[in-house]
C-alpha cells in the first residue's frame, strides 16, 4: 500500500522507559546484549540506551553489574543505530547538583565509548531554558550529540494550547534537532490531540516533532495514529513484553496500523518478531511483568499522579498503617496541586506534591507541617513552575514568613560556590584514579557500593536463540534428578547425559 504519505520513523524506549515502567528498571544488561544486535538491524531512527546517571547508579547499586561494561556492550552490539537518553544539567537528576565541569567529563565518556550519541532534554519542568539550556545545549553541541527538546504534557487551567506553542518557540534559538511532546501520564486524548499536536508543529519551524506517551489510560495507540494525520511522524514505541501496561504503545502495532493508514513504517518488523520471543522467554524465566493492556481509568485525568509514585505511596502508608486512608491521600493532591499553581506531575514535583497530601491527612490539618521542598518551590527554586502567579498568594506569603524559609535560603547563599572538577577529584582519590572509576565514586558518594558490585561477580547472561543447545545444557545442569534428554529430529538424534545425576 503506498498512497504518497510520508514515512514513519521509531523511537525505540524498550531498554530504558519499558524497563522503568515494567520492571523498575531491573533491565540486566545480559538482558539488553540478548536482542541487541537484532535490534540494532530493525532500523530504529533511535534507541534510547541504559547510560543516564540514575540508570547507571540503578545498575550499580541494585543490579550490582558494572555500568560502565554496559556502556561498552552497547556501544559494540549496535553500532548502527543512533542510541539516546535522558539529559540535562546534571548527571543523576533531582539530586545535590553536579558541578558542570563533572557533568561534562562525564557525557564525554559516554560520548568516547560510542554509548551516546543523541540526548534528550526537558524544557519546562524545572526553568530549564532559563537556567540550564544557555550552557548545558553548548556543551552537548561540542560533544557532538544531537539534542532533542521534550515539552512534558499535562492538564491544567494554564496549559494550554498557547503555553505549549510558546514553550517550542522559547526553544528554537537554540537550534535543537527536533523536539517532542512527552506525555508522562499517558493523558493525552485523541480530541486533545486535534488541537495540540498541529499547534506543535506549525511552531517548530521545520524541525521534525516526536510523540512520547504512556499506555496508563489505554489510549496512547489511537492518539499515535492520531499524531500521524497531524503531522507528527516520529513515535517513541517499545517492543512487547516492554511495551503496554504503563510502557510506550507497542511498535507492531503501532507499526502494522500506520502501514494500513498509508503510511511507510521505517522499521522491520520481521527481525523485531525473535526479540519478542527471546525478550518474552527471559520475562517468563525471570517472572517479570508482560506488559499488556490496560483498561480506561478516569482517575487518572483526576489525580495525574504517576504510577510509580502511586505505588511508592501505597507502600509507605501501609508501613504506617494507614493504607484505608489511600483515597483521601489521592483527592488531596489535587488541591494541594491547585494551591501550587499547577506543577506539571513529573518527578520531582509529583512526589512533592504526593508528600504534601499525605501529611495534611494525617495531621489533620492542610499546611500545618509544609516539607522543605515547597517552602523552596515558595521561594521560586524549581524555576517557572514555583513561586510565580499561580501559586495561591496567601500560602505563598505565609510560608515565606517562617522562620524555616529563612534558614534555606541561607543553606541556598552558602552553597552558590561551584566546587571545581580538581576539588572534587582531590575528595575522590585523586589525579590517578581512572575517570570512570572517578565518576562511579561521584554517583555513588564512596567506594562502598563500587566494591560491593565488584564482589558480586561477573552478571548473568542471557542467550538469544541462536544458542539452544547451550540453554539446553544449562538448564538440564540445575536439575539434578534429571539422567538424561533424549532429543530426535528425522534420523538425526542427540542424547545429553547429566554428570551431576545423584
Amino acid at each position: 500500500m503506498n498512497s504518497g504519505k510520508p514515512a514513519v520513523r521509531f523511537i525505540d524506549t524498550t531498554y530504558r522507559d519499558g524497563a522503568q515502567s515494567l520492571w523498575a528498571g531491573g533491565m540486566r544488561s545480559g538482558m539488553i546484549e540478548a536482542v541487541a544486535e537484532d535490534m540494532d538491524r530493525a532500523g530504529f531512527e533511535a534507541i534510547e540506551v541504559p547510560v543516564g546517571g540514575n540508570r547507571m547508579k540503578k545498575s550499580l547499586r541494585d543490579l550490582r553489574e558494572d555500568p560502565w561494561e554496559l556502556a561498552r556492550m552497547v556501544a559494540r552490539r549496535m553500532p548502527n543505530t543512533r542510541k539516546s537518553c535522558m539529559a540535562g544539567g546534571f548527571i543523576i537528576p533531582f539530586e545535590a547538583a553536579a558541578p558542570r565541569e563533572v557533568i561534562e567529563l562525564y557525557h564525554a565518556r559516554l560520548v568516547e565509548l560510542r554509548a551516546l550519541n543523541r540526548v534528550q532534554v526537558t524544557c519546562n519542568t524545572l526553568g530549564q531554558v532559563e537556567r540550564t539550556f544557555p550552557w548545558v545545549i553548548p556543551m552537548f553541541r561540542r560533544l557532538g550529540l544531537q539534542v532533542v527538546v521534550a515539552l512534558s504534557y499535562t492538564l491544567s487551567p494554564r496549559h494550554d494550547d498557547a503555553y505549549y506553542a510558546q514553550k517550542v518557540r522559547q526553544v528554537l534559538p537554540f537550534a535543537p534537532d527536533g523536539i517532542y511532546l512527552k506525555d508522562q501520564g499517558g493523558l493525552l486524548t485523541i480530541d486533545r490531540a486535534r488541537t495540540l499536536l498541529p499547534v506543535l508543529v506549525q511552531n517548530a519551524g521545520g524541525l521534525p516533532v516526536e510523540l512520547h506517551s504512556h499506555c496508563t489510560t489505554g489510549l496512547a495507540p489511537l492518539v499515535y495514529l492520531e499524531a500521524l494525520k497531524a503531522g507528527v511522524h516520529r513515535l517513541h514505541t517499545a517492543v512487547p513484553p516492554l511495551a503496554n501496561g504503563s510502557s510506550q504503545p507497542s511498535v507492531l502495532n503501532v507499526a502494522e496500523n500506520a502501514r494500513l493508514m498509508g503510511y511507510s513504517p521505517q522499521v522491520d518488523l520481521a527481525v523485531l518478531r525473535p526479540v519478542v520471543e527471546q525478550l518474552t522467554a527471559i520475562a517468563k524465566r525471570e517472572r517479570l511483568p508482560i506488559g499488556a493492556p490496560l483498561e480506561y481509568d478516569y482517575a487518572q485525568y483526576l489525580y495525574q499522579v504517576p504510577g510509580g509514585v502511586i505505588s511508592n505511596l501505597r507502600h509507605q502508608l501501609g508501613e504506617m498503617r494507614l493504607l484505608d486512608r489511600f483515597d483521601e491521600v489521592l483527592e488531596e493532591t489535587v488541591q494541594v496541586r491547585k494551591d501550587f499553581g499547577y506543577p506539571i506531575m513529573i518527578t520531582p514535583h509529583s512526589q512533592f506534591v504526593v508528600t504534601q497530601a499525605a501529611i495534611n491527612v494525617v495531621t489533620g490539618e492542610r499546611y500545618k507541617h509544609v516539607i522543605d521542598e515547597f517552602i523552596l518551590f515558595a521561594q521560586g527554586a524549581y524555576g517557572e513552575d514555583s513561586g510565580y502567579t499561580w501559586m495561591d498568594q496567601n500560602l505563598k506569603d505565609r510560608l515565606l514568613a517562617t522562620p524555616r524559609a529563612r534558614e534555606l535560603k541561607e543553606i541556598a547563599s552558602r552553597q552558590e560556590r561551584e566546587v571545581t572538577l580538581k576539588e572534587v577529584r582531590a575528595s575522590l582519590g585523586g589525579p590517578g584514579v581512572s575517570d570512570e572509576e572517578f565518576l562511579l565514586r561521584f554517583m555513588m558518594k564512596g567506594t562502598h557500593e563500587i566494591e560491593t558490585m565488584r564482589a558480586a561477580g561477573p552478571p548473568p547472561q542471557y542467550f538469544n536463540t541462536g544458542l539452544p543447545l547451550l540453554i539446553l545444557l544449562q538448564e538440564l545442569g540445575k536439575h539434578r534428578q534429571v539422567r538424561y534428554v533424549h532429543v530426535r529430529r528425522g534420523d538425526d538424534t542427540l542424547l545429553v547425559q547429566n554428570q551431576g545425576f545423584a
